[in-house]
């Protein structure tokens, strides 16, 4: 992780983003509260998936102290909404990043000794998926992919 503290939010994607979170929330019923706003936030600035463990102790360290029930909460409004991915790693343990209303996305690998996780894009792949979609006559909605294996630190 890029340092201790919660840095500004570093561009207009990240602000949209915010913006079209908390409005979606609101949207929904739920009150603008301080811990979803923090977690809101966080979110906003990560290029990639965390942990609720991970949340929580990023925002304890920025002295946004809000309760791990809470960070779990808020993040199952979040999911619930489609604002959030939440992404099954393996070994019981789910991360969420932010789900792009554009419907931009990545995927990812997952170092099954150290845990690491890194993004990738492939346009193969997608393609592949789209040729997939026509072969079986299936609409995807949505897709996941998630590759497990060792990082090259563990290989």
């Amino acid at each position: 992780m890029a340092g201790d503290t919660i840095d500004p939010l570093g561009s207009a994607r990240d602000s949209a983003w915010v913006e079209h979170a908390i409005a979606a929330l609101g949207d929904a019923g739920y009150q603008r509260g301080g811990a979803r706003l923090a977690v809101i936030e966080l979110l906003a600035r990560q290029d990639c998936a965390m942990t609720a463990i991970e949340i929580d102790d990023r925002l304890r360290a920025a002295d946004h102290a809000i309760g791990r029930a809470s960070v779990y909460r808020t993040l199952e409004q979040l999911e619930e909404l489609k604002l959030v991915h939440r992404l099954e790693m393996g070994r019981g343990m789910a991360s969420y990043e932010r789900a792009d209303p554009g419907g931009e996305h990545h995927h990812h690998v997952v170092c099954d000794k150290c845990g690491r996780v890194e993004p990738f894009v492939d346009p193969g792949l997608e393609r592949a998926i789209g040729r997939l979609e026509g072969r079986v006559g299936f609409e995807v909605s949505e897709h996941e992919v998630v590759l497990h294996g060792r990082c090259p630190r563990c290989a």
